[in-house]
């Protein structure tokens, strides 16, 4: 069945939210609670949000045509991506309610101090749930170059994103970008579905 131009664009919506979150977040000294604060979470959960059909159309590419091996090895990366959305989707919310509710930082403070609180909330929403996210991405990532589907610069430059984002999160702009550029050819693959990328198709010549 063919994709719909919304799960095409969301190869490019999600990278480019993850930039306009990143930039935003720059200009928001304080971190929160306020404009930028609201607006910045809501372009991250956009962001989000933008990745479950693009962990479905990556897992459907790497097991077109294959066995069981790669559709359980498939299967397994986008569950545990999903699980990883789930966990940074509920962090957005939980973000953007303690903005909304808090008068100022201090106030935003102790709220987080109360969330957190709860048993299981910190690993779950804020520690290992996120993750998740990003080792359901690179294992589909993978699956995919190691078939030949995609380059294998693509991984490489998800790896360069994430470390960015690791390193800190003033770099969420740059890892934006990164992720855009590994991610935006896999969206213009998923409307064609023969199409192979340039690297593994080129003829050779003199």
């Amino acid at each position: 069945m063919s994709n719909t131009p919304w799960q095409r664009t969301a190869f490019t919506a999600g990278p480019l939210c993850m930039t306009a979150y990143g930039l935003i977040r720059l200009t928001d000294e304080e971190h929160g609670p306020g404009f930028a604060w609201s607006l910045g979470h809501l372009c991250f959960l956009a962001s989000v949000l933008c990745f479950i059909p693009i962990v479905l159309e990556m897992r459907r590419m790497a097991v077109r045509g294959r066995g069981p091996a790669a559709r359980g090895l498939a299967g397994a990366g986008a569950v545990t991506g999903l699980l990883g959305t789930a966990a940074v989707v509920a962090q957005a919310v939980v973000d953007l309610f303690v903005g909304f509710l808090s008068e100022d930082h201090e106030a935003m403070r102790e709220l987080f101090r109360r969330v957190k609180s709860h048993t299981g909330v910190e690993p779950a929403v804020y520690t290992v749930g996120p993750l998740l996210f990003y080792v359901g991405l690179l294992l589909l990532m993978a699956q995919l170059a190691a078939l030949r589907r995609i380059a294998a610069w693509q991984p490489a430059a998800v790896v360069a994103g994430i470390v960015a984002t690791g390193v800190s999160l003033d770099l969420l702009p740059p890892a934006g970008l990164l992720f855009l550029l590994a991610f935006a050819p896999l969206g213009r693959q998923a409307g064609d579905p023969d199409r192979r990328p340039l690297t593994a198709t080129a003829p050779s010549g003199n």
